[in-house]
Parts: C-alpha cells; sequence; structure tokens
C-alpha cells in the first residue's frame, strides 16, 4: 500500500527527468529524419523535373527545405533546452536533495567534453547548410537559368532566396550557441 508519503521531490524529479529523455529521444529520431525526408523529396523532384522538361518546378523545392529546416532547427532547439535544463536546473535540484557528490547526470556533461565534438559539430552544420541552404540555391539557380523564367517566378524564387538566407544565418548561430 502506499501513501502520499512516498512522493517525494527526488521522485517527482527523476518521473521528470525521465519524461524530458523520453521528450528528448523522440525529437532527436524526428529532427534526424527531417534531414532524410528533405534530401528524399528533393531527388524526387529533381527526378520529376527532369523528366518534365518543367524547370519552375525546383522552385518547389526551396520552399520545401525553408519549412523542413525551420522545423528541424525548431526541433533542434528544444533538445538543446532539454539537455540544458537537466544539466543546470534539474540535476542540481537532485544532488541537493540526495546529497550527490559531482554530478547527478553525469552523461549530460560528460558527453559535452568529448575529444572531437567541435570537428562533429561543424561537420554536422557543413551537412545541414548544404541539404538547407546548398542545395535550394542550387535548385534556384538552375531556375534562373532556365529559357521559362517569368516575373513572378523570378520574384517568388528571390524572396525564397531572402528566406533561405535568413534560415542559413539561423543554422550558423545555433551552431555558436550550442
Amino acid at each position: 500500500m502506499t501513501s502520499t508519503d512516498d512522493v517525494t521531490e527526488s521522485k517527482i524529479l527523476l518521473a521528470e527527468y525521465d519524461r524530458l529523455k523520453e521528450e528528448q529521444k523522440t525529437r532527436i529520431g524526428f529532427r534526424d529524419n527531417l534531414l532524410y525526408f528533405t534530401l528524399a523529396a528533393a531527388t524526387a523532384i529533381v527526378a520529376i523535373t527532369a523528366q518534365s522538361g518543367q524547370p519552375q518546378l525546383l522552385l518547389s523545392i526551396p520552399a520545401i527545405c525553408l519549412i523542413l529546416g525551420w522545423t528541424y532547427l525548431v526541433n533542434d532547439e528544444k533538445i538543446s533546452a532539454i539537455g540544458s535544463y537537466v544539466r543546470d536546473r534539474l540535476g542540481p535540484r537532485l544532488g541537493e536533495l540526495t546529497s550527490a557528490h559531482g554530478a547527478v547526470f553525469g552523461w549530460e556533461i560528460y558527453h559535452r567534453n568529448v575529444a572531437g565534438r567541435t570537428v562533429r559539430k561543424r561537420l554536422q552544420t557543413a551537412v545541414d547548410l548544404f541539404a538547407y541552404l546548398v542545395l535550394p540555391m542550387v535548385c534556384t539557380t538552375a531556375f534562373w537559368c532556365s529559357p521559362v523564367v517569368q516575373p513572378l517566378l523570378l520574384l517568388a524564387s528571390l524572396g525564397q532566396t531572402f528566406a533561405l538566407a535568413v534560415l542559413g544565418w539561423q543554422f550558423l548561430r545555433r551552431r555558436e550557441r550550442a
């Protein structure tokens, strides 16, 4: 038989930790799949464009990359925020309650100091920029070089180019803070 006395702040914090780690795991899977989906969608559109001979279809790739790239960034931010919260708030609070010496959730700190992390973060940023900025800009440039450029589509592509620049800046800004 359990009573309300069995509910302690430590148990509540551990339950919160479990829920946060589950959310983080789900977001990591979703974020990583966004990259694969983006590349698959872009490949499909390039193939359809090549078969149909309609270069204006290439302008759908920047739109897809903007939406999925922003979603990728939002999820990445939430993943990092969960890690920061666990490291900076939840772990220390649980450590105080249990009189634990050292970090309660050691992995949250340890994995950030592993050799090569900075290089891996930079390489991941390069991959992200390629998928969400370079690839759509190559498609936009291919459209601009095609014989079917119309004023309205040109205007739309310029708007997309500006939005892609903002997205690229957000990726770079995010890398500096991570």
